[in-house]
């Protein structure tokens, strides 16, 4: 199955041209995207995409007629061009009611027991975790003043940090990314930061105020929780579209075999029963993964610590996403104990044992240390 591009749009360019219900598809329009096919150099956009009067997607600064992180990755060297903000690459999880399996100790693993990895629906789930270009450009969008403490100061300061610097004060702040750090996962990530990015991008990725139009509604309804109490009582919405992964959706994305609708589960999210390398190889054999080998065996050492997105670029899971296994833990929205929410595959300093699906974990919804990052997901 093809992983298809999920493109969020903030229209910026004057003339653009968006497919809608009232506009014209004419006769010589193959994609339906308002440009003619004689004047149209992308003729094979999907439905609803942002176009310029060549029929490009907004931001498609490597001209392959496809906006994606490739495009994102030339816009933060300093290439120009109508890129938005935040684009989500995603892959398609199928098999709708596929069964789950046997997760932690009883699995052979750690933490409490669960069948993990059955969902009843097919969604999107990012291939990547969420950069810290991308959440810099959230940071810019909602937090010039900063009301929920989106921003960790240990993002520059620590030497493990993901390197977003804040500038200026209370009510003019702005943020920026180290060369060399956008497309490496961010760090210092609490639950409530990833639930409030998630309702940022359910929103259409807005600019203002951190209030119930940008951060605290939408596919969950904060309202300003900040607790860990306030946190753990947060439920995903009804009409929830940009989400924390569930459990099983972070299971099923990482070690199900993609077979249909089975219980036949790898045992990492490198499609692969046996442990990984944790070697940073170009080109990259596969069974990689971002981790810590013990006695001062890094991946990738100082400064970055972590590896950019689809550095193992042959490690991929089953459904074709990257990094589930090590470089940042991931949160999901499962609570364990009734005191902390899920996290997930292992971090850059742990060994390999936290990789395994067996192991399930959980922290505090407040806490936010050097390890830990998201991705995200999108639902029907």
């Amino acid at each position: 199955m093809r992983a298809r591009r999920v493109i969020v749009i903030l229209a910026l360019a004057v003339g653009l041209i968006v497919l809608g219900a009232t506009e014209p598809v004419w006769a010589g329009d193959v994609d339906g995207d308002g440009v003619d096919d004689a004047m149209d150099v992308c003729n094979n956009t999907p439905a609803g995409t942002a176009v310029d009067a060549e029929g490009r997607p907004l931001g498609d600064i490597d001209r392959d007629c496809a906006t994606d992180l490739e495009d994102y990755a030339l816009f933060q060297q300093g290439f120009t061009g109508p890129l938005p903000p935040v684009v989500i690459d995603t892959v398609p999880v199928g098999n709708p009611g596929n069964t789950g399996e046997l997760s932690g100790a009883g699995a052979g693993g750690s933490g409490p027991d669960r069948i993990c990895g059955a969902v009843a629906y097919m969604y999107n789930i990012g291939k990547y975790e969420v950069t810290a270009g991308q959440y810099t450009e959230f940071l810019n969008a909602v937090a010039t003043t900063d009301t929920y403490g989106l921003y960790d100061s240990l993002m520059w300061s620590d030497s493990f940090g993901c390197k977003i610097e804040q500038t200026g004060s209370s009510g003019s702040y702005s943020y920026s990314v180290a060369t060399d750090w956008a497309g490496r996962p961010v760090n210092y990530i609490s639950w409530g930061d990833a639930a409030r990015f998630c309702n940022w991008l359910h929103n259409g990725q807005p600019t203002g105020m951190q209030d119930l139009t940008t951060t605290e509604d939408g596919s969950y309804s904060l309202d300003g929780a900040t607790s860990d109490a306030e946190l753990l009582a947060i439920a995903r919405e009804p009409d929830a579209t940009w989400v924390i992964p569930s459990e099983d959706e972070w299971y099923k994305a990482a070690y199900h075999m993609n077979d249909g609708v089975t219980g036949n589960y790898y045992d990492y999210a490198t499609s692969s029963d046996s442990v990984p390398s944790n070697d940073l190889i170009d080109p990259d054999p596969g069974n990689n993964a971002t981790f810590y080998g013990g006695s001062s065996d890094w991946t990738i050492g100082s400064p970055y610590w972590r590896t950019e997105f689809g550095a193992h670029e042959n490690s991929d899971s089953p459904y074709g996403t990257f990094d589930q296994g090590g470089n940042v833990w991931e949160w999901n929205e499962a609570v364990l104990f009734g005191l902390c929410r899920g996290k997930s595959g292992g971090a850059f300093n742990g060994l390999d044992y936290y990789l395994h699906a067996a192991h399930r974990d959980c922290d505090w919804p407040t806490s936010a240390n050097n390890t830990f990052g998201f991705r995200v997901a999108e639902v029907p």
